[in-house]
């Protein structure tokens, strides 16, 4: 059992525990321009480590998973302090890319379904800097049908289990340590009823992983394909045969991330030039089109989108906490954010014009990134389940709309037509 760090943080105010986190940020924390960060490419094995080395110092501060419970390795505070611990680090370097997917989404699902050993185990060592979790869902043949998987896993008589199958579009899989990955263990009863999570060692035999290389030249995606891979009983993350469970919470926590909701990161600054917000106005500017209105008016309503997302995240929030909202609400901020980022790249390059595209040789040649982020602009889109599947959520399970036809619901899933015309 690992202990966890004492702290003096559960007797203080806020304002104290943010006035003590101010004054050791600045004796151990690198200082940075918050309007020049620098940014950990989430492709570079480097990335990773300056991170478990940043968090490592965190831990040792005090000052590392401070919404987590203490008997795992955190503070067990509330969001409160949280949140004024992220307006004190914003101007220090911090493991950012550690929060997405290891903090607020595996490691708040391992908390929310795992057992008490996983707990114990999984999320102390992430919080100490010393693992990296990872998600391991999609398919290849999949899409967004996350319910259909067939990677499949058989049980042995002893209980130990053999995986056989391939995943697919796993964010930062070659850093992680462990995945949680979803499989089928019956066949026999309909698809949302046969699968089973489990927390998988990815250094474990059986296991082959692959880089994938989109569009833009990135490689963090990765592919992993299992090949009579062994796992012991003690792997499975809740009950078997009730991995939708595990997978609907763990979706929730997704989707709470990816709109910046989730209670679990630590800091709120961009991890990477992707995430900064396009300055519009200094586009307008450099491209001679400041006084131009048309101009002015696609800025104003980007500008303006970016601050009521801020408040969208903040009323979401604070409305599940209360019980006004369920819990799927979180799927209101990931869609808003998805189109946030899309309307936001989308004007970018439409003042840029042609130097978002193409290198003329004059000083607007530093535009082209914009021109590269357009390619990926649609990732918040895919994230967590597609926006048309964030868009079913928020009808059926918010707003309480009959549910979309299926003609595979309450099927045996080996009785499923699958890759048939």
């Amino acid at each position: 059992m690992t202990e966890t760090v004492s702290t003096s943080a559960t007797t203080e105010s806020v304002e104290e525990f943010a006035r003590r986190a101010r004054q050791w940020l600045a004796e151990n924390m690198p200082p940075i321009d918050p309007d020049n960060p620098p940014f950990a490419v989430r492709a570079e094995a480097e990335s990773w480590e300056r991170a478990k080395d940043l968090q490592k110092r965190l831990y040792e501060g005090g000052f590392a998973g401070i919404c987590f419970p203490r008997e795992y390795g955190g503070l067990g505070l509330d969001y409160a302090y949280q949140k004024a611990f992220n307006d004190e680090c914003i101007r220090y370097e911090m493991p950012l890319i550690l929060n997405t997917p290891s903090f607020t989404i595996c490691a708040a699902t391992i908390l929310d379904m795992g057992s008490e050993a996983q707990k114990r185990e999984r999320i102390s060592a992430a919080i100490r800097g010393d693992e990296i979790l990872v998600q391991l869902l999609s398919e290849p043949n999949g899409g967004s049908d996350l319910a259909g998987v067939i990677t499949r896993a058989d049980r042995r008589d002893d209980g130990t289990w053999v995986i056989n199958g391939a995943k697919t579009w796993s964010t930062s899989a070659f850093a992680g340590d462990y995945g949680l990955m979803l499989a089928r263990t019956d066949w026999t009863v309909p698809k949302h009823e046969g699968l089973t999570m489990f927390l998988v060692p990815l250094a474990a035999p059986g296991i082959t992983m692959r880089r994938i290389k989109e569009v833009n030249g990135n490689e963090e995606f990765c592919e992993e394909f299992f090949d009579g891979l062994e796992l012991p009983a003690d792997a499975v993350v809740g009950e078997v045969n009730d991995g939708w469970t595990v997978a609907s919470r763990q979706l929730h926590h997704e989707r709470r991330a990816v709109g910046g909701g989730s209670e679990f990161a630590s800091g709120t600054g961009a991890e990477n030039a992707n995430e900064m917000p396009p300055d519009h106005v200094g586009l307008a500017e450099a491209t001679g089109q400041g006084d131009d209105a048309r101009v002015q008016d696609l800025a104003g309503r980007a500008l303006a989108r970016r601050i009521v997302k801020k408040q969208l995240i903040d009323h979401v929030g604070r409305a599940i906490g209360n019980g006004s909202l369920p819990p799927n609400a979180g799927t209101l901020i990931r869609l808003f954010h998805a189109e946030t980022t899309e309307l936001e790249v989308d004007t970018a390059l439409a003042i840029a014009g042609t130097a978002g595209v193409v290198d003329e040789g004059d000083e607007l040649s530093g535009m082209l990134d914009i021109g590269v982020r357009y390619l990926s602009r649609q990732t918040g889109s895919l994230g967590g389940g597609s926006s048309e599947m964030a868009r079913n959520v928020i009808g059926e399970r918010i707003l309480g709309f009959p549910r979309e036809f299926a003609a595979d619901r309450g099927v045996p899933f080996n009785q499923v037509k699958r890759n048939k015309t």
